[in-house]
C-alpha cells in the first residue's frame, strides 16, 4: 500500500533548492532539549538550639548536726530529672577542699546519670529566710558566657563553688533559720535539633460509603416511600433512589410529582427482580440472586426498568 515508506535521497525526493544527490541536512534538536534546564528546587531547614529547664528545692534540716562530718563529705539531695538526665545537689558542711580547713561550706550540682559532654546552664541559690529577698545567687542564666554553657564530661561531673559561703558568716546570717538551710537549683540542658518543612500525613481509610448506604435499606429506618410489586411491599428512601436513577428523580422530585404519594405500584415486574434492583441501587453491586430471593432461576424479566437478570448477571437493554 506504500504506507510507511521513507524516501532517502535521489533526484525525485530532493526538495526545491537542495543540491541533487546530497543527503538531507540533519534535523535540528527539539526545542525541549535545546531549552535551558529548569531552575533547581529549593529547600530549607533551621537548626534550633535551646535549653530545657527544670528546678529542684533542697531543704537541709539540722545543719548544726551535719558539721564535723569531715572535709570532702557531703549531704546529697534526691536526684531529679531535667532534659533527659538525672541531677543532684551536693552540700559539703565542712567544705570540699582540705586546704580551706573547714572554713567554708561548698555547694555543687552534679550529673547523676550516664552522659557524655552534657552541656548545661546552672543556677544555685541560697534562700534568704528573713523575707528581705537578699538571696545569694550564682547563675549562668541571663548573662553572656564567654566560653558558652558548662560541659559535664561524665557521670559524677560537678559545677559549683568550693568556697560558696564562709561558714562563720553563714551561721550568723538570715540564710540559716531554725537550723535549716534552703537551696534552690535550676538546670538548663542545652539541646539542638534541625527543623525542616512539616509534613502531615493523615491516613485515609478505605471507602465504606456503600456499606453505610446499603445499611439504610437493610435497617429499614427513615423510609419515606413504599413500592408494591407483585403483592410484596418494599420500603425505600426517596433521596437515595433519586440520586441513583434519573427515572426515580423525575418521578419523585420532578414537576409532576405527587406530594402526598406514599406508595408506588410497579406493574409487569416480579418481586425478586425489584428486590435485586433495590439491592444494586443501595449497595452498588449485583446481589446473589438465589441468596437474595431464595429462587433458583435462570431468567428474571425486568423490562420496564431496562434490565434483564440472567444467570446472576445484568445487562442494559
Amino acid at each position: 500500500m506504500g504506507a510507511g515508506r521513507v524516501c532517502r535521497g535521489g533526484p525525485s525526493s530532493s526538495p526545491a533548492g537542495a543540491t541533487a544527490g546530497r543527503p538531507f541536512p540533519p534535523l535540528a534538536a527539539s526545542s525541549s532539549s535545546a531549552s535551558p534546564s529548569s531552575a533547581p528546587s529549593e529547600t530549607a531547614s533551621t537548626s534550633v538550639t535551646k535549653t530545657v529547664n527544670g528546678s529542684h528545692h533542697f531543704k537541709i534540716a539540722g545543719y548544726s548536726l551535719s558539721k564535723g562530718i569531715g572535709v570532702g563529705k557531703y549531704i546529697a539531695s534526691e536526684s531529679f530529672s531535667v532534659g533527659g538526665f538525672d541531677w543532684a545537689i551536693y552540700f559539703y558542711p565542712d567544705g570540699k577542699s582540705a586546704e580551706d580547713g573547714a572554713a567554708y561550706v561548698s555547694l555543687f550540682i552534679a550529673l547523676a546519670s550516664e552522659g557524655t559532654d552534657v552541656r548545661a546552664l546552672f543556677e544555685l541559690t541560697l534562700v534568704d529566710q528573713s523575707g528581705k529577698g537578699q538571696d545569694k545567687v550564682h547563675t549562668h542564666f541571663g548573662r553572656s558566657l564567654e566560653s558558652g554553657p558548662y560541659t559535664l564530661k561524665y557521670r559524677g561531673s560537678m559545677w559549683g563553688y568550693k568556697r560558696f559561703f564562709k561558714r562563720s558568716a553563714l551561721e550568723t546570717s538570715d540564710y540559716l533559720k531554725d537550723d535549716c538551710l534552703l537551696v534552690n537549683c535550676t538546670v538548663g540542658v542545652v539541646q539542638s535539633h534541625t527543623e525542616g518543612p512539616k509534613i502531615y500525613t493523615i491516613p485515609v481509610p478505605p471507602s465504606n460509603m456503600s456499606q453505610h448506604i446499603g445499611q439504610l435499606l437493610t435497617g429499614g429506618k427513615r423510609t419515606d416511600i413504599t413500592f408494591e410489586v407483585d403483592g410484596e411491599m418494599f420500603p425505600a428512601h426517596k433521596v437515595v433512589l433519586s440520586a441513583r436513577s434519573p427515572v426515580f428523580r423525575a418521578q419523585l422530585f420532578g414537576p409532576m410529582k405527587d406530594k402526598n404519594m406514599k406508595c408506588i405500584k410497579i406493574e409487569d415486574m416480579e418481586a425478586p427482580v425489584f428486590k435485586a434492583l433495590l439491592h444494586f441501587m443501595y449497595w452498588d453491586e449485583l446481589p446473589d440472586i438465589e441468596e437474595l430471593t431464595g429462587v433458583n432461576t435462570t431468567w428474571l424479566s425486568c423490562k420496564p426498568m431496562g434490565l434483564i437478570i440472567c444467570s446472576k448477571a445484568a445487562r442494559p437493554f
